[in-house]
């Protein structure tokens, strides 16, 4: 079966969404989503987006801030096309119907680590729910975007022959036995991050880097997959539905303490418990290891009782849920794999490498976030370059292009019930021991060897075995997670986010750059 549409999107929470659309205005759109429409991390995010209304902000001061948090690798023009268009975005969501929370008429800014003035737009503590809410209503109303949901897309189909170029998917619906075509003019990932290749994260459940194996199977160019943002502070226990204590409850005045009470960010950072979150969470983990304790205590005391049930009501709830009321006593917290700073490398407009494939929110590599990515600039992100790649799209859609060329090779002998399930946990346990918030060459060089043979028994499986949603997605895990070991081999410095304890320094002669892997087809 084949189909065959203008522009074909993956993924849906704000990233794709938007530029969903801005692109019906111009074109016959197809939304496609793994699960159902709301799973995605959009609908996770609690604190908010960034963006300059303050009397005492300016464009400057948040690039600025920006700067600082990317440790030098943050690309300029990147981030002046974030912090000049951010505010207009939001303008955008508030038409659209977005509820954001306000004080005496006004939105209701709030503050959280790295930055220096108060800018985060908020819905009280619920901020990604209540943009995704609107979004979806909004694309449910559009005639010119056809949504599916429980849709796996196995691969990206290429053609052009000696000049190749992405023309569609190849995807597996639910309840249909075999892959379908999907043919596109232009091919867009917003498939979100890969935070599910660690044992512990805040991620949702398909955040399994889906976009970034595809894309590099298919020969665009990926960059700087070591700097994966950890937030400090993930309620403990974990289990399997993590949930995230948002940066703003610091930002309104908690403190991180050891639990003999003590306080110890305050000789970590100037900003104390409000540093950046990559030295928070690297405190909090060697705090850990040196006391022995399996969390620390993020003390709300000094927020006034009411404030909090302002400002953090469903934080407030959940706590409550789980047996700890947050106004009389601190909450356990431990640091979970949050974020992924790279991604499909891409242009302004969002544009890869592979003509024909556009990327934007966590699937993409702007170049905003350079080696660790400032609190609540991800959903500005998404907003700014979603907006920006569909009006350069308008500008001339591409000429179909046949496919020519199959990226994948699969079997037809069907797969055994649980056959995979082990391989997942081994997979997401290995990262969190060996490619954490601490690396070393040993560790990396154990967990490169280990994913390699992994990986070798996927590409076996698919080769003998008919698809199924199951292989196809942890395929992609596994080739993603090889690819953040990858990365952060060929980074020997600590910076950012990526910190290797045989490097202890940063090193601007040699490694002030983005990391690029070789294409796909030189891969050894």
């Amino acid at each position: 079966m084949s189909e065959e549409v203008d522009v074909l999107v993956v993924g849906s929470g704000v990233a794709g969404l938007s530029f969903a659309l801005a692109a019906a205005r111009f074109a016959r759109v197809m939304l496609v989503t793994k699960k159902e429409r709301p799973e995605s991390s959009t609908n996770y995010a609690q604190g908010g987006i960034a963006a300059v209304f303050a009397p005492d902000d300016s464009p400057h001061l948040h690039a600025a801030d920006t700067f600082v948090a990317g440790a030098g690798l943050c690309h300029r023009d990147a981030v002046e096309v974030l912090v000049t268009e951010g505010p207009a975005r939001i303008r955008h969501l508030l038409e659209i119907g977005v509820r954001f929370s306000r004080e005496a008429g006004e939105l209701s800014l709030g503050r959280e680590g790295g930055h220096s003035r108060r800018r985060i737009v908020r819905a009280e503590d619920l901020t990604g729910r209540e943009v995704e809410r609107a979004l979806l209503a909004a694309v449910a109303a559009e005639p010119r975007i056809d949504l599916r949901e429980n849709c796996v897309v196995l691969d990206l189909l290429v053609g052009g022959g000696d000049r190749p170029r992405c023309c569609g998917v190849t995807v597996l619906e639910a309840g249909d036995p075999a892959p379908s075509r999907i043919r596109a003019r232009a091919v867009v990932l917003a498939s979100g991050g890969t935070g599910r290749v660690y044992l512990h994260t805040t991620n949702p459940g398909i955040a399994t880097g889906d976009g970034v194996a595809m894309a590099y199977r298919a020969g665009a160019r990926v960059a700087n997959l070591e700097f994966v943002q950890f937030h400090p502070t993930a309620l403990y226990p974990t289990g399997a539905a993590t949930f995230l204590i948002s940066e703003a409850v610091r930002g309104e005045g908690a403190i991180l303490r050891r639990r003999d009470g003590s306080a110890f960010m305050e000789a970590e950072h100037p900003l104390g418990s409000l540093a950046p979150r990559d030295i928070v969470a690297r405190a909090i983990d060697r705090e850990m290891k040196r006391t022995g304790d399996p969390y620390v205590l993020l003390d709300c005391s000094p927020i006034p009782p009411a404030e909090i049930r302002a400002r953090f009501p469903n934080i407030l709830r959940v706590t409550a849920e789980r047996g700890i009321d947050m106004l009389s006593e601190p909450l356990p917290v431990v640091p979970a794999a949050h974020y992924q700073c790279g991604g499909v490398l891409t242009d302004s407009y969002g544009r890869s490498t592979l003509p024909g494939l556009l990327a934007i929110g966590e699937a993409a590599c702007t170049g905003v976030h350079g080696a660790n990515r400032l609190a609540s600039n991800s959903l500005l992100e998404a907003l700014v370059f979603a907006h920006r790649a569909a009006n350069r799209l308008e500008a001339g859609l591409p000429t179909p292009t046949a496919p020519d060329r199959e990226i994948t090779r699969w079997g037809k002998a069907p797969l055994e019930e649980g056959v995979l399930v082990h391989d997942r946990e081994e997979v997401r346990t290995l990262m969190w021991d060996l490619v954490g918030i601490v690396r070393t060459d040993e560790r990396l060089r154990l967990a490169r060897g280990r994913l390699g043979e992994i990986a070798t028994q996927y590409r076996d499986l698919c080769a003998r075995h008919a698809p199924v949603a199951e292989l196809a997605e942890l395929r992609n895990l596994v080739e993603t997670a090889l690819l953040i070991v990858r990365s952060a081999q060929s980074r020997r410095e600590s910076r950012g986010l990526h910190y290797n304890l045989d490097y202890p320094y940063r090193d601007n002669e040699r490694f002030l750059r983005d990391t690029l892997l070789p294409p796909a087809e030189a891969r050894p």
